[in-house]
């Protein structure tokens, strides 16, 4: 199977080996070569310091870092070796609370486990083709999180505070 993703560097983090090893083949099976895995958040961070990742495919519960402040740091932290990356959470945590979390920490997608290829493959090429530009701002930094246009909106700005927000859209251009 072709994918958008075809060349890219893709991460696991999740600090289950089995989970790590399942998905690799997935990925392998996809057609996807260019996989780095870790072990958790900490071990994440470090090994994007030293290798290019376009895409991460980040489980929600490890320690000593989970998936959610992974991605937070990972989105706000000043010395992030890559704030641009595309990062789709994979877990078996799917109440409306923990994607609403997932989001609002700047994922850009979110998949449930158990996982099959059909769901990782669309995942990951819905997240590579995804336009939304890259939002930072105090509180938030990731894509943008309006996934819709409204064709019936008329004004200037479609929240109180657009105008705080910095959309970084050049940056986000060259890394997806």
């Amino acid at each position: 199977m072709r994918s958008s993703s075809d060349g890219l560097q893709l991460m696991i983090v999740d600090d289950n080996r089995q989970m790590r090893v399942l998905l690799r083949e997935i990925l392998r099976g996809l057609g996807i070569r260019n996989v780095l895995e870790a072990g958790d958040g900490i071990e994440a961070l470090e090994v994007m310091r030293h290798n290019p990742v376009d895409l991460a495919l980040v489980d929600w519960n490890m320690d000593p870092l989970d998936g959610i402040e992974f991605v937070r740091m990972l989105r706000r932290a000043p010395d992030s070796p890559n704030p641009y990356c595309l990062v789709v959470m994979v877990t078996g945590h799917a109440s409306r609370a923990r994607v609403a979390e997932a989001r609002d920490a700047g994922v850009n997608s979110f998949l449930v486990k158990p996982v099959t290829a059909r769901a990782l493959a669309d995942h990951i090429n819905a997240a590579v083709k995804d336009t939304r530009p890259f939002v930072r701002h105090p509180s938030y930094a990731g894509p943008d999180r309006r996934r819709a246009d409204d064709p019936s909106y008329r004004g200037p700005r479609r929240r109180d505070n657009d105008d705080t927000i910095d959309l970084d859209q050049d940056d986000w251009a060259t890394s997806a």
